[in-house]
């Protein structure tokens, strides 16, 4: 059995947390660590006052009870208080617990008490809002202005006062293998999983890093991606934290391309970690605008950082051609999350994530699957036996539950492993490459979902851009030739070419797709059909539109929401105006 792994060693494990940053405020004192915008104008804190104040929180939990191995669940969007916090509890010997801070109530609780945590977190009154049924020692608020909802509420004040007793330090010897964070999986199959990673598992990625030598003190972050989520909370986060970068956060939180371009403005940052669909919304307020253009290419952008779905190679040519380089990785919450890295002076190919960090190593289980073993492995998942069965192999190997294959190129992603489906005639069909095919024709589609399990051919379901769609004289042709929509009933008529297109790429006929639906709905978190890192939630989405998926099959289902359905063999009014086949 081939295995993959690097031929340079890692550097040097720092052992924990607390050693990490006792060594970077040594190193890096009075340099900015982190800025947020506050009235329109970035606030900075420097490593001193991020560690002075870490040292209090430390101490002043310790007066609430707090001990070794404690858990504090984090329920809040990305902020200074909620960065101090985490940090502090890693590095006293406790576990963060950090979840996404929109939930609604029934998964807030749920996840709350399945952790265990005597202690809870969140940012103001509309994560209070969202919690009743739990049982926690204390509830801390981030927010200043809270109204108290609980008796055992408290201002997070209380924990950045003063400590009493100036000597208390941090515990520089906790064992790098102890556990520090607990973090929820997306849950794209169903309820997420905890996954427990220690000191080792989150700073051995660093010790593989550090040897490109790509990250220095001297960068800037703009960061938006979120810290409950493991592209953000660890890979990006710890990257700027272990090399003493600046990180600033951006007030948008990732969701409009022209804050992000004014936050651009006032950072410059030197990296940038984010999504291919950002990517294509910041490039395109540079089209046609040669001084933006000029401003968010600067000349001291060192590289950009691409994962959740492959870089367009228009748009990763974009960035080629100005000597930026484009990075690539793949990963999961269960290894930390990164285990791979592209190459840039290798030509990106589609689906290829490039080879195995220094000190992890990779190999394909006899039906594709990839499997992982190194320092960057997590524990096990909290409190789930049937997630924990199988999940490692007889000689230790993580099983990831992604099917790839090993390539000249590095490794190369094909799909998960439980979304392959059988048609009716017992033939496979990987719905990941037919949604990838059909996302890289058309911008216009936010998602796009492929089905057909048992039946005779595959189908999709495709949600359109609304944003774009709602742009005035918005026209982007990412093929050339592109019929560009000004509105749905345009984008069916788009698609109809864009499908065919799409179909021609897919070698195996009864691979191809022969109908898909356009729906003017919406997916969300709310709703189940997004995950809480905006991945689809494939189950959840065929059970919300399971009266779509039949009529794509020939029945007759009357829909609330405003649909078009699109024949590949021809096009044709059909029921009502609101219907097109």
């Amino acid at each position: 059995m081939r295995i993959l792994e690097s031929k340079m060693k890692p550097g040097e494990l720092i052992p924990n947390v607390s050693q990490m940053l006792s060594q970077n405020v040594s190193r890096f004192g009075d340099k900015i660590v982190y800025s947020e915008k506050r009235n329109e104008q970035y606030e900075s804190i420097t490593w001193n006052e991020l560690y002075n104040d870490i040292l209090n929180i430390s101490y002043n939990l310790r007066q609430f009870g707090f001990s070794e191995g404690d858990k504090i669940v984090i329920f809040s969007p990305n902020r200074l208080e909620m960065l101090e916090l985490e940090l502090a509890v890693m590095a006293s010997g406790g576990i963060a617990v950090p979840i996404f801070a929109y939930f609604h109530k029934e998964t807030a609780e749920l996840l709350i008490n399945h952790s265990d945590a005597k202690f809870l977190a969140v940012a103001g009154e509309l994560q209070l809002g969202r919690i009743n049924d739990i049982n926690v020692k204390e509830i801390f608020v981030f927010d200043r202005s809270c109204k108290k909802y609980f008796a055992n509420q408290h201002n997070f004040d209380i924990l950045l006062s003063q400590r009493e007793d100036n000597s208390y330090e941090l515990n520089l010897n906790e064992s790098s293998d102890s556990i520090c964070l607990n973090m929820f999986t997306s849950g794209t199959m169903g309820i997420p999983k905890c996954v427990q990673l220690t000191h080792k598992n989150i700073l051995s990625q660093q010790a593989g890093l550090s040897r490109f030598k790509k990250v220095n003190q001297d960068d800037r972050f703009l960061s938006y991606l979120p810290w409950h989520h493991s592209f953000g909370g660890i890979f990006e986060l710890f990257t700027a934290l272990y090399n003493g970068a600046s990180f600033s956060l951006e007030s948008g939180y990732g969701k409009d391309a022209n804050t992000i371009f004014e936050n651009w403005k006032i950072v410059k940052p030197t990296v940038f970690f984010s999504v291919p669909k950002v990517y294509q919304a910041l490039f395109e307020l540079t089209r046609n605008n040669k001084e933006a253009e000029e401003l968010f290419f600067h000349s001291q952008l060192k590289f950009i950082f691409t994962a959740a779905a492959s870089l367009p190679q228009k748009l990763s040519d974009e960035f080629e051609k100005r000597n930026i380089p484009v990075l690539e990785g793949w990963g999961l919450t269960e290894t930390s999350p990164c285990c791979t890295l592209t190459d840039p002076s290798i030509k990106r190919q589609p689906g290829v994530v490039g080879f195995p960090l220094p000190g992890v190593s990779i190999r394909l289980a006899e039906d594709g699957e990839i499997q992982v073993k190194g320092p960057n492995v997590m524990k096990g998942y909290y409190k789930n036996d049937d997630a924990n069965k199988g999940i490692f192999t007889d000689d230790g190997w993580y099983c990831t539950g992604d099917v790839g294959e090993i390539t000249d190129e590095g490794l190369k992603l094909i799909t998960r492993k439980d979304r392959i489906f059988k048609l009716s005639n017992g033939e496979k069909v990987i719905p990941s490459e037919l949604e990838k095919l059909i996302e890289l024709k058309c911008h216009y589609i936010s998602f796009a979902m492929v089905v057909g399990n048992g039946m005779e051919y595959p189908v999709a379901l495709l949600f359109p851009n609304r944003k774009l769609l709602q742009q005035p004289h918005f026209s982007i042709s990412p093929e050339e030739g592109c019929f560009c929509p000004r509105d749905l009933n345009e984008l069916s008529r788009c698609l109809h070419g864009c499908l065919k297109d799409a179909n021609c790429g897919i070698k195996q006929n009864f691979s191809k797709i022969q109908a898909a639906m356009i729906i003017d709905d919406e997916l969300s978190v709310d709703k189940g059909t997004l995950t809480s890192s905006m991945k689809l939630a494939p189950a959840n989405v065929v059970n919300a539109y399971r009266a779509h998926l039949e009529n794509l099959y020939g029945a007759d289902n009357p829909f609330d929401n405003e649909v078009y359905i699109i024949k590949l063999d021809k096009i044709e009014h059909k029921f009502d105006k609101k219907i097109f086949v």
